[in-house]
């Protein structure tokens, strides 16, 4: 409705891709809605100064060429890790950092680069503000950098906060920071949180702290390239992948999707759902969770619609806890081109995870299953993330392991599909679903693992058919729409004839 209101007149202060997006991106209004707790009139000036400054700071258009190389390689400021809550760390090492006018709107730029490089890809997803002021002298301190970054989130990149981390400020420093709480705002003043080495893992875990914050993380900045992306290849079946020769063939992946899906018959796969569903509760607590296992079936089998791959589960990856023992979870993907698709998986944790396959092909309207377990009794964590990376191959193209290790070599960075799934561990009294024991695969075995399996593969397949009828409804109304043109062509010519 406000779309209207505040860009026909307005359009020329505004980048027209700005506009584009605010009228199809019904996440991008809510945010800056959410900010201003849905009054309109303040929206409406948020999204102003908002859509102004993206257009004078030239956002949509800001890669890493147009930040000066020296900014990049200093490692002021970077994206990496993730704290406790499994938002993504974004690091602002204030030593780095000198009062300079000359160099400020570089700095401003780079700032803006990092969080639209962020949102584009998560959409949504708030990061934590990492502000390390150890070893800071008072020529690093330039409130005008600090207001800067504040309003990126206040204003420009709403609801993208989750917190802000200051570490170990100097007394020095205890005035300005009085006027930081101003600028935030009240509404975001109890986002920012004040640690030092010894309270610093309240919020981020040992192994996303460097080690003068008294953590274990081996990172060390350098560029290039771009340090965000944090995925590296996981563990195959048999142990660490020594080099992407070694990923598993696509007969692996024939074997695997037969252990899984063919898992019940369908005499066994009616019997299950009809002890699900009609089977009645004898106490209250069996009701609820009853119920709980239902809520919980829905939520894993969203699928996320890629250009390439349809993804099934859309965000999050379900494990069990480690009082149920070792859980598998597994990842469906789908080929919805007409040409085979290469796919492969990483994740921010490799040492931790099993994952077969984990680099392999699948053909056109193919499914391919991808198991996922913990190795060696390793804990999954809420902060870890799997990264699913897919391109189209052509039809020429070998599939195996050494062709696919060229053909990743090869294929250019804007032709690969990339989608981000996390981690979510299953409580005790929760339903374990999208999650599958050790037995899982055991026919006789009748788990709601084995349950999940066959209302994935109903889903998959419910999914195709509807694909299919809206093809026949199309080819319907091609058909009619010629039909109604061919008769209106011949009622003419007879008209024309006999007048």
């Amino acid at each position: 409705m406000f779309n209207n209101r505040c860009f026909i007149y307005k359009s020329d202060k505004y980048d027209p891709r700005d506009v584009e997006r605010l009228q199809q991106d019904d996440n991008w209004i809510e945010s800056y809605l959410y900010w201003r707790h849905n009054v309109i009139d303040e929206t409406l000036k948020m999204l102003d100064e908002s859509f102004q400054w993206r257009k004078e700071m030239t956002v949509n258009d800001l890669t890493e060429s147009s930040i000066p190389r020296w900014l990049l390689e200093i490692g002021g400021i970077y994206l990496h890790g993730y704290d406790k809550e499994g938002n993504k760390l974004f690091w602002i090492r204030v030593k780095y950092h000198v009062k300079d006018h000359k160099t400020m709107l570089d700095k401003k730029k780079l700032i803006a680069f990092w969080l639209e490089r962020y949102a584009r890809r998560e959409n949504g997803k708030p990061v934590t503000v990492m502000f390390d002021l150890s070893e800071t002298g008072i020529n690093s301190i330039d409130m005008e950098f600090v207001r800067f970054i504040i309003n990126c989130f206040k204003v420009y990149y709403p609801k993208y906060l989750s917190k802000m981390v200051i570490f170990d400020m100097p007394w020095i420093m205890n005035a300005a920071f009085k006027i930081v709480k101003t600028w935030l705002g009240p509404e975001a003043v109890s986002l920012l949180k004040f640690a030092s080495k010894s309270d610093i893992q309240d919020y981020v875990s040992v192994e996303y702290l460097p080690p003068h914050m008294g953590g274990t993380d081996p990172f060390k900045y350098s560029y290039p390239p771009l340090v965000d992306d944090d995925f590296q290849t996981p563990l195959c079946e048999n142990g660490p992948i020594a080099s992407e020769d070694e990923a598993s063939s696509k007969e692996d992946i024939e074997s695997d999707g037969k252990e899984i899906l063919e898992a019940i018959s369908n005499e066994e796969q009616t019997a299950l759902l009809k002890k699900i569903n009609l089977t009645e509760p004898t106490s209250k607590a069996e009701e609820h969770e009853k119920d709980s296992k239902m809520k919980a079936f829905k939520k894993p089998l969203s699928v996320f619609k890629g250009p390439l791959l349809h993804i099934s589960p859309a965000e999050e990856l379900y494990f069990g806890n480690t009082e149920s023992g070792e859980k598998k979870t597994l990842i469906v993907l789908t080929n919805v081109t007409k040409n085979i698709v290469a796919f492969k998986v990483r994740t921010t944790a490799p040492e931790k995870y099993r994952v077969k396959p984990s680099n392999s092909s699948c053909d056109p309207g193919a499914s391919v299953d991808i198991v996922v377990s913990p190795h060696g009794g390793l804990t999954v964590s809420a902060q870890d993330r799997f990264l699913i990376m897919a391109a189209e191959m052509e039809q020429s193209s070998g599939t195996g392991p050494a062709e696919l290790t060229q053909f990743w070599k090869e294929v250019p960075r804007n032709k690969v599909m990339e989608h981000r799934l996390r981690c979510h561990i299953v409580e005790s009294s929760k339903p374990t679903t999208l999650t599958l024991k050790d037995n899982a695969f055991n026919i006789s075995d009748k788990t709601s693992a084995d349950i999940y399996l066959q209302l994935n593969r109903l889903l998959e397949s419910n999914r195709k058919l509807e694909d299919q009828v809206q093809r026949c409804i199309w080819f319907q109304q091609l058909m009619l729409s010629l039909t109604v043109i061919l008769l209106a062509f011949v009622a003419s010519f007879f008209y024309l004839l006999y007048s």
